[in-house]
C-alpha cells in the first residue's frame, strides 16, 4: 500500500486497498480533513467542476483549493478528475449525487473500499476510524456508518457550540456512510441501500434522528469521531457557503443567517435555552483546532 497498511481482520490478514474522493470547492478545513487520512490511503480522486462553479452555478474558490492540495500532496497521491457538475437543468441534490458516484467510481480502481469524507468533515482519531472499516471488512458489511460530530459555529480558539440532543448530551450525525466498499452504488448524495456496518459513541443509538432500538455495532468515545466544521466560517464566507450549498434553498431564507450570527455571539444562551425549543439543539464543548492550528479563513 502507498500508505500505512490497513490489514484485513479475517483470516487471510491481507493488506486492504483504500482509496478516497474529495469534492473540491471550500478550503477552509480542506488541508485539515486531508492531512487526517492522506498517510493511510493510496489514491485520492479529485472532483471538481471544470469552470470552476457549484451545483447551483455560483463560483467556487477553486484555485485556492487546489493550492492548498498542491502542499499537502507530498507524495503524489492526489489525481485531478474534473468534470461538469453544474448542470442547471437537474436539481443540486441530483448534481451532488452524480457527482459524487463518478468520483467514487473512479476511486474504486484498484481499491476494496472507498473513503468518503467532505472537505470540512476532519478524522479526529485515524486509528479508531480504520480499526472500525477493517471491523466493517471483516463482517462483510458494504459501508461504514461512523458518526460524526456536527459543529455550528466557533465562538473563540478551541470553543464551539455543537449539535447535541434537546438535553445536551453528545449525539451523533450520519450525513451517510464516510466509507464504502469499491463499485457501491449512491442513491442520495453519500447515501446508499448496502449493508452498513454502524458505529456509534454509546452502546445504544446517539441520532436524534434514528430510533433509539437502531443497532450499533461498534462503540467508540465522542473523542474519536469524525468532527465535521459544517457551518464553521466567516460570516463573509459563510453568506458563499449558503449560495452553492446543495441546501440552498433551505438555507436563503435571511432568518437562518441571522440566528447563526445571534448564536455565534451569544454561545451560553444558545446552549442554556436549547430545552426550550423543538429542534435546533446545541451544546458548548472544548475541541483541540484540527491539525496545524486554526482553520483557513475562519478569525
Amino acid at each position: 500500500m502507498g500508505g500505512d497498511d490497513v490489514r484485513s481482520g479475517g483470516g487471510a490478514d491481507r493488506p486492504i486497498r483504500i482509496s478516497a474522493y474529495v469534492l473540491v470547492a471550500d478550503p477552509n478545513f480542506l488541508a485539515r480533513s486531508l492531512a487526517s487520512y492522506y498517510d493511510r490511503v493510496d489514491r485520492i480522486i479529485l472532483s471538481y467542476d471544470q469552470s470552476a462553479v457549484s451545483w447551483t452555478g455560483t463560483p467556487l474558490p477553486l484555485d485556492d483549493c487546489l493550492a492548498l492540495v498542491d502542499e499537502i500532496d507530498r507524495a503524489r497521491k492526489c489525481v485531478h478528475a474534473p468534470g461538469r457538475y453544474a448542470r442547471l437543468e437537474h436539481d443540486a441534490f441530483e448534481n451532488e449525487t452524480h457527482q459524487r458516484q463518478e468520483a467514487l467510481d473512479a476511486a474504486s480502481e484498484a481499491a476494496d473500499w472507498v473513503v468518503q469524507l467532505d472537505s470540512d468533515e476532519v478524522m479526529a482519531s485515524p486509528e479508531a476510524f480504520f480499526d472500525a472499516l477493517v471491523a466493517a471488512d471483516s463482517a462483510g458489511a458494504d459501508a461504514l456508518d461512523y458518526p460524526s460530530r456536527w459543529l455550528y459555529a466557533r465562538y473563540a480558539p478551541g470553543r464551539y457550540l455543537e449539535a447535541s440532543d434537546r438535553w445536551g448530551r453528545v449525539a451523533a450525525s450520519y450525513p451517510g456512510p464516510l466509507a464504502v466498499r469499491s463499485g457501491t452504488r449512491l442513491r442520495h448524495a453519500r447515501q446508499t441501500d448496502a449493508q452498513l456496518y454502524r458505529v456509534d459513541m454509546r452502546p445504544t443509538n446517539t441520532d436524534p434522528w434514528r430510533s433509539p432500538s437502531s443497532r450499533v455495532d461498534r462503540v467508540i468515545a465522542p473523542a474519536e469521531a469524525v468532527l465535521h466544521f459544517s457551518w464553521v466560517r466567516t460570516p463573509e464566507f459563510m453568506q458563499r457557503k449558503f449560495g452553492w450549498s446543495a441546501h440552498a434553498e433551505a438555507l436563503r431564507p435571511p432568518a437562518v443567517y441571522r440566528r447563526w450570527r445571534w448564536r455565534s455571539r451569544h454561545p451560553l444562551v444558545a446552549a442554556v435555552t436549547s430545552p426550550l425549543r423543538s429542534s435546533d439543539w446545541y451544546r458548548r464543548v472544548s475541541i483541540p483546532e484540527p491539525p496545524g492550528g486554526p482553520p483557513f479563513g475562519v478569525s
